[in-house]
């Protein structure tokens, strides 16, 4: 675990850096400049520090300015060079790092170009790396209206950066704090943040959802197939024995957001073995190859009643053929459920977050929902509160899915009302995580919380869902003590008596030279004693 310390003053540092950018665009925008920088100054710098580490003093004991001026004077050298493609799947030349471009930066004599090229190096070098920077528009007229304000904007993110320790952090720091710019980019994005982000602890949740009552002491297969950036399959790492042994697959359609994913994984030191990732629509090309691999665990938070092409074909898809009928053309939640489903090994687990709909609505969705009930797939229906998300404000639901269930039982968790309200966005805390899961792995009935259904109960509700079917949390309002009542009213009426009373002896003391006023005093004496003696 990082240093909290550490990692705070790092998130801070690199969150201010955008200070540079957020007069000229939108948090959407700006995070690629500055996501794609941090990035791109991490591999620089490893790279450097690797040169002193195998021709110098070790990079304990060199800066990177001198590490700089150690590759430049040994650029020639063939040994160093093949040493360097050994270590890494990328390649910068000496007059491409980060150091040499702040040198630049620092004699004014930067332009934009001196990034450009190193980002064209770097892309060049393997399919690894290949259109990472494709979103880091360097010559976009947002950041000016000519190429010295273009070049005077990108070097005021630069040298915001320039002073920042990336790569002797300790573990897992510099992902952390990356993961960290991505959730507040999210939140300063609005709506467009349910493009590439899934708030932590949701992610969190659907991750140990899988793996309860799992084990996997050989290493985990995970897959998300709408991953945006990455975030979700990452928390694997945080809850399995041997992180460094998960196995990280992963598709997103949107090409901004795939790259993201790309440098968030390389961020947190996950070896380029274990990540599988591709740009691509998951519905409409199935991936991967089911014959290539299926999974221990499924996650997905896919975009709610997606437009998709629901055409005929997919009848015949492996994934859908199944269940005899497509989810609607204006809602694929059931093709992003049934995709994933399919992708899931018989002894593994699936979490995916949906809009309540699916639990209740008819007509495919319907048919579809009952053939996954006769199955005994659905293993729990659980309810979340209501604004959780960036992109949404509405309640969404957990359904986990499995393949290998003894029963068709399914277990049924309103948490809608246990969060603590933010600013913006409604949060869950970590003792409603923990009781969600607790729930779950006892799988008993918990009053006005949680309820096991039978098949027998699901079936008379005619396959219905809907998470008050199932678990009543109405809390009546408590019997009213007649006889208490009596006795407070009568206290209550005794003591506008004896006020009536000792007001009518004051009034009477009261006189005014005045006939008008005279009069109307004494009107309103003697209604008064018209009260006192109606009520004594």
């Amino acid at each position: 675990m990082a240093d909290i310390t550490e990692n705070k003053s790092l998130e801070s540092s690199l969150y201010s850096a955008a200070d540079a950018l957020r007069s000229k665009m939108d948090a959407n925008e700006y995070k690629n400049y500055l996501l794609g920088i941090i990035f791109y100054k991490y591999l620089s710098d490893s790279l450097l520090y690797e040169v002193s580490d195998l021709i110098g003093d070790g990079r304990e004991e060199t800066t990177l300015a001198e590490a700089q001026q150690l590759y430049e004077e040994n650029a020639d050298d063939e040994d160093l060079r093949d040493e360097l493609e050994d270590t890494f799947a990328y390649v910068i030349s000496p007059e491409h790092t980060f150091t040499k471009v702040m040198e630049h930066v620092n004699d004014h004599s930067f332009q934009i170009v001196n990034l450009a090229d190193a980002f064209k190096e770097i892309e060049g070098t393997s399919n690894t790396f290949e259109g990472l920077f494709d979103d880091v528009d360097l010559f976009s007229r947002r950041l000016g209206d000519n190429a010295q304000k273009q070049a005077d904007t990108i070097s005021s993110v630069l040298s915001a950066i320039s002073g920042l320790e990336l790569v002797k952090s300790a573990g897992d720091t510099l992902g952390d704090a990356y993961e960290y710019l991505i959730s507040q980019f999210a939140s300063d994005s609005g709506k467009k943040a349910g493009e590439f982000y899934t708030p932590q602890p949701v992610s969190e949740l659907l991750t140990r959802l899988t793996l309860v009552g799992k084990n996997y002491p050989e290493g985990i297969t995970v897959y998300d197939p709408t991953m945006g950036s990455g975030s979700l399959l990452l928390n694997f790492r945080r809850y399995v024995k041997h992180p460094e042994e998960v196995i990280y697959y992963g598709q997103e359609i949107n090409t901004s957001t795939y790259n993201l994913a790309r440098m968030n994984m390389i961020l947190h030191r996950v070896d380029t073995a274990n990540q599988h990732l591709r740009n691509g629509d998951t519905l409409d090309a199935d991936w991967p190859p089911s014959a290539k691999t299926n999974f221990d665990a499924v996650v997905m938070n896919p975009p709610y009643s997606y437009h998709w092409s629901a055409a005929k074909g997919f009848l015949d898809d492996p994934r859908f053929s199944k269940y005899g009928v497509l989810a609607p053309k204006s809602k694929a939640d059931y093709a992003f459920l049934l995709h994933g489903f399919y992708h899931l090994k018989n002894s593994g687990t699936m979490a995916i977050v949906l809009p309540h709909g699916v639990l209740f609505r008819g007509a495919a969705e319907g048919k579809i929902r009952q053939k996954l009930l006769e199955d005994g797939s659905i293993d729990a229906v659980i309810g979340l509160p209501a604004n959780l998300f960036y992109s949404t404000s509405i309640p969404t639901t957990i359904v986990v899915l499995k393949k290998d269930k003894s029963d068709r039982s399914v277990m049924f968790i309103d948490a809608s009302k246990d969060f603590e309200k933010g600013k913006n966005q409604n949060i869950l805390r970590e003792e409603d995580i923990e009781k969600i899961l607790n729930t779950y792995e006892k799988r008993e009935d918990v009053e006005r919380y949680a309820h096991l259904a039978t098949f027998d109960e699901i079936k008379e509700n005619d396959f219905n869902l809907n998470i008050p079917r199932y678990v009543d949390t109405f809390v009546p309002e408590p019997p009213v003590d007649l006889g208490k009542l009596t006795q407070e009213m009568q206290e209550t009426q005794n003591e506008i008596n004896k006020n009536e009373r000792e007001l009518l002896d004051m009034m009477k003391d009261l006189t005014s030279s005045d006939e008008k006023t005279q009069n109307d005093l004494n009107e309103f004496i003697n209604m008064l004693e018209g009260e006192v003696k109606k009520n004594d």
